[in-house]
């Protein structure tokens, strides 16, 4: 998956949403980023911990984003299909190039 610097993740503010997993245990994440891949919209998550910083042993979450339009919540779809997941995953490594790319302008 993209380098991501977890570090730069314990500094900065996130938007949060909590996931609900199959066994019905509830996990917070930061929104990293909301990004298209193809014809479809990709969330990239990251777990925060209790303390609400960035869990540096967390993995990196995808999932398919839907938008329902103003006034109405998200939805979240698990990425079924390898192919997929993984158009979305490239997607979100050119997202993160792009900004290491823009940050190192501004060197």
């Amino acid at each position: 998956m993209a380098d991501f610097d977890i570090n730069d993740a314990e500094e900065m503010e996130f938007d949060t949403v909590t996931l609900t997993l199959e066994d019905d245990t509830e996990l917070e994440c930061a929104i990293l980023a909301v990004y298209p891949a193809g014809a479809r919209s990709y969330i990239a998550l990251i777990p925060i911990t209790e303390e609400g910083e960035a869990d540096e042993d967390g993995d990196i979450l995808i999932y398919r984003y839907i938008d329902n339009g103003e006034g109405f919540e998200p939805e979240l779809e698990n990425i079924e299909d390898d192919d997929e997941y993984e158009m979305a995953a490239d997607a979100f490594d050119e997202l993160l190039d792009e900004e290491d790319f823009e940050d190192g302008d501004d060197e």
